[in-house]
C-alpha cells in the first residue's frame, strides 16, 4: 500500500525568509540594535546607510564621552551586537541579511575611535576605505566572510567578524597614509 501523501512540508524543510520592516524591528530589542535603529531598513545600500549612521552617532557622542568611555562602548557593542545579530538573523531566517548593519556600526566606530582626531577629509577617506573593504571583500576580508558563515552563534559572530577585519584593513591603509604624510 503506498504511503499517504502529506500536504505539509517535512520538519527539516527550511522556512522561508522573512522581510525586515519597521514592524519587524519593533518586535524585539535585538532587531533595533542589529538593524542600526532603522538605518538597515534603507531600500538602497543598507550597509552604507548603517555606516553613515555610525559615523553621525560617533560624532554626536564624541563630545560627551572620553576616549576610554568610547572604547568601553565599542567593547560592549561587540558581544551585545553578536547576540543581536544572531537573534535577528534567526528571526529573519537568513544567515547574513543585508539589513543587519550593527556589524558596520561597530567596525566604523572602531576605525574612528582609533584614528581621531581627523579632519572631515580624513574621516571621509576612512568611511570610503571601510565601505570598499566591506563591499568588495578583498582578502583577508573574503576569508573572514566565508570562514564563519552559518546560523546560530557562529553565524552571528560571522556577521561581525568580516566587518572587523575590514576595519583592520582600513586602519592599516590609514596608518600607511599617515606614515607617508598623506594625512
Amino acid at each position: 500500500m503506498p504511503a499517504p501523501i502529506s500536504l505539509t512540508p517535512p520538519a527539516s524543510a527550511p522556512a522561508s525568509a522573512r522581510r525586515a520592516t519597521w514592524a519587524f524591528m519593533l518586535e524585539h530589542p535585538a532587531h533595533w540594535l542589529a538593524l542600526g535603529f532603522g538605518s538597515g531598513l534603507s531600500p538602497v545600500a543598507p550597509g552604507t546607510a548603517g555606516t553613515l549612521w555610525a559615523w553621525a552617532v560617533f560624532l554626536l557622542l564624541q563630545p560627551w564621552l572620553s576616549t576610554a568611555q568610547m572604547g568601553g562602548l565599542i567593547a560592549l557593542s561587540i558581544p551585545i551586537g553578536w547576540w543581536a545579530c544572531t537573534v535577528t538573523a534567526r528571526h529573519l531566517r537568513v544567515d547574513d541579511p543585508g539589513c543587519i548593519v550593527w556589524d558596520e556600526v561597530v567596525a566604523m566606530w572602531l576605525v574612528l575611535w582609533l584614528c581621531m582626531p581627523m579632519d572631515w577629509k580624513g574621516q571621509l577617506l576612512a568611511f570610503a576605505l571601510f565601505r570598499l573593504f566591506d563591499a568588495a571583500k578583498p582578502q583577508p576580508v573574503r576569508w573572514a566572510d566565508q570562514h564563519f558563515k552559518g546560523n546560530g552563534w557562529r553565524g552571528g559572530w560571522g556577521i561581525l567578524w568580516d566587518d572587523l577585519v575590514a576595519a583592520f584593513c582600513t586602519l592599516l591603509v590609514l596608518a600607511v597614509a599617515r606614515a607617508l604624510g598623506w594625512l
